[in-house]
This record gives C-alpha cells, structure tokens and sequence, in this order.
C-alpha cells in the first residue's frame, strides 16, 4: 500500500484524471451535437404527425444499429484511419476521442429517439390543431417536453463513456481506467487499483447525482 501515496503515483492519477476529462468531454459534446439531433432525425422520419420518410428512416436507423453492434474495442481499431485524418495521429487521448465519439452518438441516438417517441401525443395533437407550425412543435412541443428525459440520456452516455475510455490505453490513451488496469493488472499493485477504482466511482456518482437533480428541476417546471 506504500505506493499510493507516493509523488509519483499522485501524479499519474493527475495526469489520468485530465486524460479521462478530456476524452469523456469532447466525447459527450459531439454526443450532444450529434446525436441528439439524429435521434430527432430518427423520431421525425417515423412519426406520422409530421412528414414520414421510410427511406431516410431505415437509412439513419441502419447507420445507428451498425455502430452499436460493433464492440468498441474493434471500433477503435477500425476508426484508426478516420483518428489519424482527423487528429494526425493514432496515440493519445485526443485519438482516442475519435472513436469515443462515433459510439457516443450512435448511442445516444437511440436514447434521444425513446425520448422524443415518448412525449404525450395529445401535447403535439394539441399543438398540430392550434395550427402550430413544424418548426415550432419541434422547438416548443417536443424539445421542450423531452428535456428532462434527454438530460437523463446524457448523464447515461457520460457514465457510459467512463466506462468505454478505460480501453483507450490500448492507443495509449490513457485515463483513469487504463491505469488502474497498468498498476492493478500489470503491476499487482492492488493499492493503486483501488484507489483508481474509487475515483471512478466517486466519479460515476457525482455526474449521476448531478443529472438525476437537473432531471427533477427540470420536470418541476
């Protein structure tokens, strides 16, 4: 246990505390960015109250089942092309935001679509016959209604995301995943394990605790 509390040691969990940040950040704005809008996309193309398209439906939601049926380990490999093109390089936390985001988006995509399919229809039939426009049901209406379950799909994607980086050592990424495997497995430094253990579940907690009291503001409203 002696190694725990060593400079050293201190200083790879800092350094693997900014590497998780940094991956888990850019990660779950492109998530954001992306997939919220595509799991909009998704729930426009189905549904009949506003203009259904078979096509773009099956296309997008093809998109979407294709990246999450691929392990993200085998996605990070395969993405190297894409990460060296975006990135210039293959190695490194920013490389590994590449692949992080591609799952990110897909994932939430389909969240964000549950979410959207799950706004009470009367609402939107009741903004349909006041003769609200498309653009404002979907501002107003839908967005507005969906908030609080989208924001619990975030929190879901940033946990998820901690949990995916951890294998971003494997592009020498690093994190706090990663080094608790380095010093745990590697190593057999239990200490150090543990102690990155409890920092990722400290972690967990607080971004859960965080977004189930954004998801309470905002259904109070």
């Amino acid at each position: 246990m002696s190694e725990v509390f060593t400079l050293e040691t201190m200083i790879d969990i800092k350094d693997a505390l900014a590497q998780t940040s940094q991956m888990v950040g850019i990660s779950l704005f492109w998530a954001i960015m992306g997939g919220i809008p595509l799991g909009l996309i998704l729930y426009l193309t189905s549904s009949l109250y506003f203009n259904p398209s078979k096509v773009a439906y099956n296309i997008s939601s093809l998109i979407v089942s294709i990246i999450r049926s691929i392990p993200f380990v085998i996605l990070l490999v395969l993405l190297l092309p894409l990460t060296r093109l975006i990135t210039g390089s293959t190695i490194g936390s920013l490389a590994a935001s590449v692949p992080l985001s591609v799952a990110s988006i897909a994932f939430i995509a389909r969240l964000a679509e549950n979410s959207f399919q799950n706004v009470e229809k009367g609402v939107i039939e009741a903004a349909l016959a006041s003769g609200a426009g498309n653009l404002s049901i979907i501002k107003d209406v839908l967005v507005t209604e969906a908030l609080p379950s989208l924001v619990n799909d975030i929190t879901v994607t940033a946990i998820s995301l901690i949990g995916y980086s951890a294998m971003a050592g494997i592009v020498g990424g690093g994190g706090i995943g990663d080094l608790a495997i380095r010093f745990g497995y590697y190593r057999y430094q239990t200490g150090v394990m543990l102690l990155t253990v409890f920092i990722l579940v400290v972690l967990v907690q607080l971004i859960q605790w965080f977004g189930d009291l954004l998801v309470r503001k905002l259904s109070h409203k």
